[in-house]
């Protein structure tokens, strides 16, 4: 691996731990204005001080986000459905690496839908990408998505990522899913939970409490902190809880019980 590369993983993930919490916001490209980011500045700006790397699309990049702000940046570089269409998976890579470097991004970001319509067409993007990360040094961050009909178990979790690696990506988000040590196992590169959507407060750091126990390299985060009652609260509790070892139950005390009446 190339200086260039390993200094851009290193930025995304510590390597004096191991361990990230990525701020997603990167919502609206196929859900438009989603709830908490209908103005993506009010929102983003508070919690950049405490998350360890960004990963959002390029419009919001540009329009949204200060170029003085040196949060490490992963750019959503996969599109073209909405939530209007039954199937998701049809997507295509939608940012060219040149764009993504005059950018200065650590990491590009595209999903795979293994086991749908489309599965093959999403691998090819991936390795596609990578070979252009690859000449770069840009490392390419692989989201296994699920279709509403598949089911995130150990076995098909695995097996996502296990494809995303093995195609060649650097880092590979997922859900956690029961006998997730298995999922971390299998996979030679590091693992990124998803936070998927909005619950509890409580729910949510046990989450990042969890996936960090069963060998997760960390979370991956946007509507669980962003939709929270209190938002800067919430994400200085899941750092808490990813990097200091600090248990759900001690960081919702700490950082979240006094604004839940």
């Amino acid at each position: 691996m190339d200086f260039g590369m390993q200094n851009r993983l290193f930025r995304i993930i510590n390597p004096k731990d191991n361990k990230t919490v990525m701020l997603a916001v990167d919502h609206g490209y196929f859900m438009g204005p989603t709830g908490g980011l209908e103005e993506p500045k009010k929102t983003i700006e508070p919690l950049l001080a405490y998350a360890d790397s960004l990963m959002l699309t390029r419009g919001i990049l540009r329009t949204q986000i200060a170029p003085s702000f040196s949060i490490p940046l992963v750019l959503r570089v996969s599109g073209g459905t909405s939530i209007l269409k039954d199937d998701l998976s049809d997507e295509d890579i939608t940012v060219s690496m040149e764009d993504a470097i005059r950018l200065n991004v650590c990491a590009v970001a595209i999903s795979i839908f293994i086991g749908s319509d489309h599965e093959r067409q999403t691998i090819v993007n991936l390795a596609k990408l990578i070979d252009k990360g690859n000449k770069y040094g840009i490392p390419v961050l692989a989201v296994t998505a699920v279709g509403r009909e598949m089911a995130r178990d150990v076995r098909y979790l695995s097996l996502c990522c296990r494809i995303a690696a093995e195609t060649g990506a650097s880092i590979v988000k997922t859900y956690y899913c029961e006998d997730f040590e298995k999922v971390v196992k299998t996979c030679p590169v590091p693992v990124v939970v998803a936070g998927g959507k909005k619950v509890s407060e409580k729910e949510a750091l046990n989450l990042a409490y969890n996936a960090v126990k069963h060998g997760a390299s960390g979370v991956d985060m946007g509507r669980n902190i962003f939709q929270s009652v209190n938002p800067v609260a919430m994400i200085k509790a899941v750092k808490s809880v990813v990097h200091d070892d600090i248990t759900p139950d001690e960081a919702y005390d700490k950082f979240i019980a006094k604004f839940i009446g």
